[in-house]
């Protein structure tokens, strides 16, 4: 059976919203939870009998605010919203970030404070669970007055119109509803409004980058002390002391995952003596770049955290007489942080394209190009190739989307995040950094056999042999890029972490005991 979450009652967590998503955890609408939907639903319709003028319930939107709407156009006035904010072009988001938007938005809605009807919410939740997602174009929102775009598109089925997934397929609405034998909905005063005036397009795609870039950290540790370990680095610069001096949380943790992974190594063991005073920084300073990703990291999880349990659409209703036009909608808090946790991912391709240079060099007892027979083989020449053009890549993409702002709406909108297209920034960065972490994957295990018979800890030796699973040893050239993906399969569905973890707890090893934060929660 699935664990239950209470929408617009319980906290919900990152990992809880990503089960929800994925079918593990069931989420429900509670008696607290209708009855304050409920009571805000009556508010709304207190305002509009007592003819009370409120942005959004009865005047028109944006600019035309002080365009007042009658009693009898209130209703067509919300499915109009629909309609005429559906403007979003581009390719679809995944079916993933749509269900994330539809689970953010009501666990918003249900907090009672959007004038929201349990019928739509309901019918919401309907979608959720039998899995029929709209279809929501990625581009065309601007990050504030809420990502109205890509909302009004998710919402549109509601109202019978637009697109959904439906069986494997892409269907109309309308064809998906007649075969389920479902209708329609009608909306009420303010839904419309409420529906689409909010953060939750960008808010996904932060909560998918905090989970991927979570995986890209945990598996950046990995992979850096399996080429450390080939390169015949030195463990001395993550001891425990010398990041006391300087004691960022991130770096104090990189510093001690790197030393529970390299403990008990008999290639470690072997150079004690071999007089190499330091290390290039890309393996000497891993604690300090991995971990200063990390602590940009937990910011944005953190961040992420409150939005995930905030109202964000507007105006806000707490009563029939009390109703607040404010900017909750406007996506600045996230769009900062999703900016620069674009640098922060894609600092760790940086310095792993290093490693994989290094690994190339036929330094330290290491054939040149990690291939015995070069020059009729180009042995790792190449793949070294691909993480340059990936890292490069990357690097245009740090451009900080929220440091631009265009006004709209006739200037009524004048200043605002451009936060979605920092979060599909920061998500497509990560699609690079997978690719180049696992050319450094591939490097490092080629590399390493070298050093047979000596062994790596039996930690890193499995993750080692986690990889030979789907990718051998190269005698000799091949189509690398059949390598490539293999391994970016592994490190993208977090199988490679979750092996790696797995077998630490089975040896009683706690990589990242003392820094819970740093979880995904």
């Amino acid at each position: 059976m699935p664990s239950i979450f209470n929408y617009g009652i319980d906290t919900l967590t990152i990992k809880t919203v990503l089960d929800i998503a994925s079918g593990t955890t069931q989420g429900i609408l509670n008696e607290s939870a209708v009855s304050r939907i409920n009571a805000s639903s009556d508010c709304v319709k207190q305002i509009v009998a007592d003819h009370k003028t409120v942005y959004g319930i009865n005047t028109g939107f944006g600019i035309l605010a002080n365009t007042k709407i009658s009693d009898a156009d209130t209703i067509t006035l919300q499915h109009k919203i629909l309609q005429s904010h559906s403007v979003g072009v581009g390719d679809p988001v995944s079916e993933e970030i749509a269900k994330l938007m539809m689970i953010t938005k009501v666990h918003a809605l249900a907090q009672g404070y959007s004038g929201a009807q349990l019928s739509t919410l309901q019918r919401i939740i309907w979608h959720i669970e039998h899995n029929i997602i709209p279809v929501v174009p990625e581009k065309g929102s601007v990050g504030a007055s809420g990502d109205l775009a890509p909302l009004s598109h998710l919402f549109l089925p509601l109202i019978g119109l637009g697109s959904c997934y439906y069986k494997g397929k892409l269907r109309p609405t309308a064809e998906v509803f007649q075969q389920e034998k479902v209708g329609p909905i009608t909306l009420g005063p303010k839904e419309g409004l409420a529906l689409i005036n909010g953060t939750q397009f960008i808010l996904s795609f932060a909560v998918k980058a905090v989970q991927r870039m979570h995986n890209c950290l945990e598996a950046a540790d990995i992979i850096g002390a399996m080429s450390l370990e080939a390169l015949t680095g030195t463990k001395a610069p993550f001891d425990e002391r010398l990041h006391q001096l300087r004691p960022y949380a991130g770096n104090q943790l990189v510093a001690k995952r790197l030393r529970h992974l390299l403990s008990d190594s008999a290639i470690m063991d072997s150079h004690l003596d071999c007089g190499r005073v330091q290390d290039p920084y890309s393996l000497r300073c891993m604690p300090q770049v991995h971990g200063a990703s990390r602590n940009a990291w937990l910011h944005l999880k953190s961040l992420t955290s409150i939005e995930l349990n905030s109202v964000t659409d507007n105006p806000i209703v707490f009563g029939a007489d009390d109703t607040i036009s404010g900017g909750n909608f406007h996506g600045q808090p996230l769009a900062l942080a999703l900016d620069y946790n674009c640098f922060a991912a894609a600092e760790i391709g940086n310095i792993s394209d290093r490693r994989c240079y290094l690994l190339l060099e036929g330094k330290w007892g290491l054939p040149m190009l990690l291939m015995k027979d070069v020059g009729l083989n180009s042995g790792f020449m190449i793949p070294q190739y691909t993480t340059a053009a990936l890292v490069t890549e990357n690097k245009t993409l740090c451009f900080p989307a929220s440091a631009d702002s265009i006004p709209t709406s006739l200037g009524q909108e004048d200043h605002v995040s451009m936060g979605s297209i920092s979060g599909r920034k920061l998500n497509r960065v990560l699609d690079n950094l997978e690719f180049i972490m696992a050319i450094e994957l591939m490097s490092a295990c080629q590399a390493i056999e070298f050093r047979a018979p000596l062994k790596s800890s039996a930690i890193l030796e499995s993750a080692h042999d986690y990889v030979r699973r789907f990718v051998g040893f190269a005698e000799e050239d091949r189509i690398f890029a059949n390598d490539i993906n293999a391994i970016t399969q592994i490190i993208r569905d977090f199988s490679f972490v979750e092996q790696v973890n797995a077998f630490a707890r089975d040896k009683g090893m706690k990589l990242s005991e003392g820094f819970e934060d740093f979880s995904i929660s």
